[in-house]
């Protein structure tokens, strides 16, 4: 957590990109998940990205209808389901297996 925490005070332009286009939105929605109620410690509670530093969890969540899911196109939703969110998927991947700069953690191992 304290890892993307690190990386939202540093840049959220990619994140925001991702989440906010049209189609990601439209079949994703918006990003929930517990926040805290304040900046956590070591952070500035005036950063301009405290909105996403507060997060605790990173979640989107997509439902589907009885009719969509025994609909003959439903492998085609959920293909483009994903697709939509590999661009978030992958920069959390990203973050996650590099330190603040760029340098794969993996080569550690």
């Amino acid at each position: 957590l304290l890892r993307i925490r690190k990386e939202w005070e540093l840049d959220t332009s990619e994140l925001v990109v991702i989440i906010e286009d049209n189609s990601f939105k439209n079949i994703w929605g918006p990003l929930v998940g517990d926040e805290l109620k304040t900046a956590p410690k070591g952070f500035d509670k005036e950063d301009p990205n405290i909105a996403f530093i507060r997060k605790k969890q990173f979640i989107f969540t997509k439902s589907f209808t009885d009719a969509e899911v025994l609909s003959d196109d439903f492998a085609k939703q959920i293909d483009q389901a994903f697709k939509t969110i590999r661009p978030y998927f992958d920069l959390m991947s990203s973050i996650l297996t590099t330190n603040l700069n760029g340098e794969s953690l993996l080569d550690e191992l």
